[in-house]
């Protein structure tokens, strides 16, 4: 049965019901009316019997009217009544066939079936929202791994051409730096990968500031070849946490710096501390471009890029800027698997100011990935 057949056939029994318990409560007080007839001069008084003898017949029709008055109006109300979800009912189904722009939008009083449907909408906005990033990541995907292949085919074609034209110290460069470039790409794939595949994180105790310090003494030469000063404030902080993927996160913060610096004597400062109730916050800022409001709230979307990114020792062929675009996505990722709060903002002046704080050790249970 349909779930308006069975809403009918309720209202209708409901009805019924009711009706029963009405006649039976007229029967029960007529045992009140006395037996027998009042003889005399006045008017006809009926007794009991004349009374059950009345009623009786018409118990049965009252009966059956209510019943039509209950399938009927039960039939018209039950209508009524699934009318939004018919509504919902019909979204859905050319969602499904593929038209994720297809909203509810259920006008009329805010009732339970209002706040589905305003549930439903918000949740095929999340979801189209989530077809389109997946649908850019894999565009830029295809494009990103294709890229460097092509610019070394490019460079092999010009050298096979004319072999005794080539410098072969300078080819051999160039190869390796693009094939780096490729090389960074797949990484940072499958790190993404890794987190979003729901694998369990591995927490043990770790001291933020001794991590960024390693990192620091990594990634210095490269900021002093591409011109960027580094100066950092390490207070000590400790955490629960997965040390790969804090280091990684770190690692791209500071590669992300350092890339950006398009301006004249250019700058990143890291610095760590403890803070309000155990937890523990690392603020890495950099000079940079000004970065616009529209720009800022997609950067942690993969193979988003900023404007004027630099290039550095891996950069690509003629100066073209190396950076797969999956940095501040991997710091997204890492801090959501950790339980951090992750914030990004735009310097009025250029560059950006992104701030991560990490939970107080034993607030955040083992998280898998996102």
């Amino acid at each position: 049965m349909s779930a308006r057949l069975r809403l009918t056939l309720s209202y209708a029994g409901f009805l019924l019901v009711a009706g029963v318990a009405l006649m039976a409560l007229v029967f029960y007080i007529l045992r009140f009316v006395p037996e027998g007839n009042i003889s005399g001069d006045g008017p006809f008084l009926p007794d009991r019997s004349d009374l059950l003898d009345a009623l009786w017949p018409r118990t049965w029709q009252v009966l059956l009217v209510l019943a039509v008055i209950g399938f009927g109006g039960g039939w018209v109300l039950a209508g009524r009544m699934l009318r939004p979800l018919r509504k919902i009912n019909g979204v859905a189904r050319r969602v499904a066939a593929g038209s994720l722009d297809e909203r509810v939008r259920l006008a009329g009083p805010h009732d339970e079936f209002r706040e589905l449907a305003d549930t439903f909408d918000t949740m095929l906005d999340r979801l189209q929202g989530s077809f389109d990033e997946q649908r850019r990541f894999a565009a830029n995907a295809a494009h990103e791994l294709r890229t460097p292949y092509a610019i070394e085919r490019s460079m092999l074609d010009v050298a096979l051409a004319d072999p005794a034209a080539q410098d072969i110290d300078r080819l051999l460069r160039r190869l390796d730096e693009t094939n780096r470039r490729g090389i960074e790409v797949v990484e940072a794939l499958l790190a993404l990968a890794t987190i979003d595949a729901g694998h369990v994180i591995e927490r043990t105790p770790l001291d933020v500031a001794e991590t960024v310090a390693e990192v620091l003494r990594d990634l210095r030469p490269l900021a002093d070849e591409a011109g960027v000063a580094i100066s950092s404030v390490l207070g000590e902080g400790d955490i629960d946490a997965s040390g790969t993927l804090v280091r990684q996160m770190v690692a791209n913060l500071l590669l992300n710096g350092i890339r950006h610096n398009t301006v004249p004597a250019g700058w990143v400062t890291v610095h760590t501390e403890t803070v309000a109730h155990g937890a523990v916050q690392l603020t890495v800022a950099n000079s940079g471009p000004v970065v616009s409001a529209e720009l800022l709230a997609r950067l942690t979307e993969p193979f988003v890029r900023g404007v004027g990114r630099v290039g550095t020792r891996s950069g690509g062929p003629g100066g073209a800027p190396v950076g797969s675009g999956l940095g501040l996505a991997l710091v997204a990722r890492v801090a959501d698997v950790h339980g951090a709060a992750l914030s990004i903002a735009a310097r009025p002046s250029g560059g950006l100011i992104v701030t991560v704080r990490f939970p107080a050790p034993g607030t955040v249970a083992p998280a898998a990935g996102r």
